[in-house]
């Protein structure tokens, strides 16, 4: 036994320990490690460990903090990927280990996979839903791409071939590690300029061609999160025309390139100027045949209407000649209802003599003052008519407005009108009779007039001998007066 172990060589730990991490390092150099992504952890140094594993083993994998943006993927537990680096061994703890300089996602069905299944996560959410239609003319055009390349230079080119306008550029990384948090930002920056700055009315997202991996960053949730809750109209042009990205779901607009993107965001002048030539040619023309239909419908409108002239000419012959029939009128009507008054007064009582003066005379003051306002109204009327014949629309307003006050007045209660003059009139007839002579001569009493017709109402005003006339009910006797007696008056019969 003894001389067994003399014969093994003896090591420390730490002897082992190195020799396994250089015959590791040694015998495998560089390897391609392809494997399911698990236990993933960041630490705040800046590094980042994880496992990878299938169906038989696992391997403990570490990206250092300098490597981290240059992996190409952001490492996520449960993505099959492709790591490439290093197998290296942790002595402290006995375990070999991957140094991982480079992640690839293991195949594009596997990463299709991923990106359908969050495509239809954020569909469920809606956020593919909302499409707005975009400005007509951008007074500025909002870029988030590479500041180098040939995307940018595609899309100012088309621009100012079409319809020059300001381009406000926000430089990006279009692929790599922390490209898609910069697409991100710059989209919700553009939206969140403060009131001063040129805000853009619309926004192009745009990169030229590339592998499907060069374009995962397009797929990644906080890109397409970003474009779908922008308030400005988005536009995508993210590779070719056959490449699809999942921020082309998220935009209001899909452009199969740069260059179409462009023509998207602009109209041509040239297109817009003879646009709005053909419109305006056929604005000249529909306003032509308008103004022709209307001015034959005027000219048959015209024809129809009564000789205008001949109206106002009938209508100043009938002033005339109501005015001279007024002035003919009114001493004859004076005479009249004088007349009248004077038999009145040698028949009625006092009172109902005075009554009928103030009528009269009230009546003759309302016809001097109402001649000068008929008159007047007249005149408004001809006034009215010339007017009318100069403007034959407002002959026809006024025709109708004619027809309704007539309409209205006919439609006023006349009958009840009628039954209250009526009633009126044998209220004054009933007062006129009941002081009337006629009334008192029935009872037995008599009227005593002199030769002149003159009432007697005093025996001492009577001289003797003198002739009387008394009035009765049924007729008249002459008689002569004898000398007073006392306060009575003698009559021989």
């Amino acid at each position: 036994m003894s001389e067994i172990g003399q014969n093994i060589p003896e090591f420390s730990v730490s002897d082992i320990a190195g020799a396994v991490k250089r015959t590791l390092e040694g015998s495998f150099g560089r390897v391609r490690v392809r494997g399911e992504i698990t236990e993933f952890k960041a630490y705040g140094s800046g590094h980042q460990y994880f496992a990878l594993k299938d169906e038989g083993a696992k391997i403990r994998a570490i990206i250092w903090k300098f490597a981290v943006p240059k992996v190409g993927l952001k490492a996520e537990n449960g993505v099959e990927v492709i790591a490439t680096g290093k197998i290296t061994s942790y002595p402290e703890r006995s375990e070999y280990q991957l140094i991982v300089e480079k992640l690839e996602y293991a195949g594009a069905g596997a990463l299709l996979a991923r990106i359908e299944a969050l495509r239809v996560r954020l569909s469920q959410e809606g956020l593919f839903e909302r499409k707005r239609p975009l400005p007509m003319l951008p007074n500025v055009v909002g870029v988030v791409t590479s500041a180098q390349g040939a995307v940018l230079q595609d899309i100012k080119t088309t621009i100012a071939r079409r319809f020059p306008r300001l381009i406000l550029l926000w430089p990006v990384m279009v692929q790599g590690e922390g490209a898609a948090e910069k697409i991100a930002a710059a989209i919700n920056g553009f939206n969140a300029l403060p009131e001063g700055m040129p805000k853009p009315d619309v926004l192009i997202v745009a990169r030229g061609g590339g592998s499907l991996e060069d374009l995962m960053v397009f797929n990644d949730e906080a890109v397409v999160r970003a474009a779908a809750a922008s308030e400005i109209p988005l536009i995508s042009a993210v590779g070719h025309e056959t490449d699809t990205t999942l921020i082309d779901f998220a935009a209001d607009r899909r452009a199969p390139t740069p260059t179409a993107a462009a023509e998207m965001a602009v109209p041509a002048r040239l297109d817009l100027l003879a646009d709005l030539a053909q419109k305006a040619s056929r604005l000249e023309g529909a306003l032509a045949r308008h103004m022709t239909v209307n001015g034959a419908r005027l000219e048959r409108a015209v024809a129809r209407l009564p000789d205008l002239p001949a109206m106002v000419g009938a209508a100043r012959q009938r002033l005339d000649d109501r005015g001279e029939r007024l002035e003919l009128a009114l001493p004859g009507f004076m005479a009249a209802k004088r007349a009248r008054l004077e038999r009145v007064a040698l028949a009625s009582p006092r009172e109902a003599v005075r009554l009928l003066g103030a009528r009269v005379e009230l009546l003759a003051r309302r016809l001097r003052e109402g001649l000068p306002a008929l008159l007047r109204v007249a005149q408004k009327r001809l006034e009215g008519a010339s007017y009318r014949l100069a403007h034959p629309g407002a002959e026809i307003a006024a025709r109708r407005a004619a027809l309704a006050l007539r309409a209205q007045r006919l439609a006023a209660p006349l009958p009840g009108r009628l039954r209250e003059d009526r009633l009126r009139l044998e209220t004054l007839a009933a007062r006129l009779e009941a002081v009337s002579y006629q009334r008192v001569l029935a009872r037995g009493f008599a009227l005593v007039t002199r030769a002149d017709g003159g009432a007697v109402t005093e025996a001492a005003s009577v001289k003797p001998g003198a002739a009387l006339n008394l009035r009765f009910a049924d007729g008249s006797v002459a008689v002569r007066a004898d000398k007073p007696r006392g306060a009575q008056l003698d009559l021989g019969l």
